[in-house]
């Protein structure tokens, strides 16, 4: 083949980074098993890589021994799930991405506030799951455009809002069936469609014309990888690949081939496609913007993160003014994932 154009930005959003690294750090601070409510990120690498120190990933809190340690995942999660996990006496930690909350809020809010919501996603997700149950008796999922038609008649206001992985153009299109159908909708003013997300098809569509192929790294689980692949195929590209990783690649790629990855998907995944891949003409970069979201550890995990700190500079003996405090910030995922890596080998 002849070159790779690489998308950028492209892999670990910013809610990503932060529940894989509360995870890890669970996992560096108790003794096995440590629970996880679900998949801690829709990526089979990340789940297997965990699962092999010892994290139980589960469909139901009450799998969970009593007084065992539990992080629920970054796509959050229903209240009562969440009023459950705290109830075993375990400890807790709601990785649930920021972004997500935000939306929970929003149905809390309009809900009580006697609007009607209709909710965009995808039925079985479990960001979906999570969010319908925040108010169940107000709230409906519809998925496509024919969908709205087929929800009841009401007399209450309604609000659309969205499931944050969806692509800019299934939200649209459904937004505007719900206009049609119940015209003055009320809508956040700030979109619920993750910015990362947002920007990952922005930089995908940059691209997708000028390839003979585009390949999309990330898990068939992963709304926002699957929505990469339709963008792909809508801006143009007659050849759309969907693996998990570059054992899956086909022999017969040729041309310019397009890659870029879920926000679940490591960077490490994308390495090992374009050495596979192995362009004569190289591989170029294309950048429509920079990311510097950065979303710290859950509040449960910074209250622990702090109490060991104060406890390892008490043992040391180390004077308050020689304290260095930890730089999360600084920590990519991607590494903290090599390091996990090493230590289960």
């Amino acid at each position: 083949m002849d070159r790779v154009l690489l998308a950028a930005p492209r892999g670990f959003c910013a809610g990503v980074e932060m529940a894989i690294k509360a995870l890890a750090w669970l996992v560096r601070s108790f003794p096995p098993p440590v629970y996880c409510y679900h998949e801690i990120v829709h990526n089979r690498l990340v789940v297997d890589r965990f699962e092999r120190l010892g994290v139980v990933f589960v469909d139901d809190v009450a799998e969970v021994p009593a007084g065992r340690p539990l992080m629920l995942s970054a796509h959050g999660s229903a209240p009562e799930v969440v009023a459950e996990a705290r109830q075993r006496g375990g400890y807790v930690v709601d990785a649930v991405c920021p972004l997500v909350t935000k939306v929970h809020h929003e149905v809390r809010v309009r809900a009580g506030k006697g609007f009607r919501v209709v909710y965009v996603g995808h039925e079985g997700h479990d960001e979906a799951v999570g969010t319908m149950a925040v108010a169940p008796g107000a709230i409906s999922l519809v998925s496509e455009p024919a969908d709205v038609d087929l929800l009841d008649e009401t007399d209450a206001p309604v609000a659309v809002l969205a499931q944050t992985t969806l692509s800019h153009r299934d939200w649209t299109d459904v937004a505007d069936a719900a206009k049609a159908r119940f015209g003055d909708v009320w809508m956040a003013g700030r979109s619920d469609l993750c910015f990362a997300t947002t920007n990952r098809q922005s930089a995908l569509a940059e691209i997708a014309a000028a390839c003979d192929a585009v390949v999309v790294i990330g898990s068939a689980n992963s709304s926002n990888t699957m929505a990469l692949a339709k963008v792909a195929a809508e801006s143009g590209c007659e050849r759309v690949l969907r693996v998990n990783a570059a054992a899956e690649l086909p022999d017969n790629l040729s041309g310019t081939v397009g890659v870029t990855a879920g926000a679940s998907a490591p960077e490490e995944l994308v390495e090992a496609v374009i050495a596979r891949l192995a362009p004569a003409g190289g591989t170029t970069e294309v950048t429509i913007t920079d990311e510097d979201e950065y979303f710290p550890p859950p509040r449960e995990l910074r209250d622990l993160l702090d109490a060991m700190e104060t406890a390892v500079h008490a043992s040391l003996a180390v004077p308050a003014a020689a304290r260095v405090r930890a730089t999360d910030r600084s920590t990519a995922a991607s590494d903290v994932l090599a390091t996990l890596a090493a230590t289960a080998v």
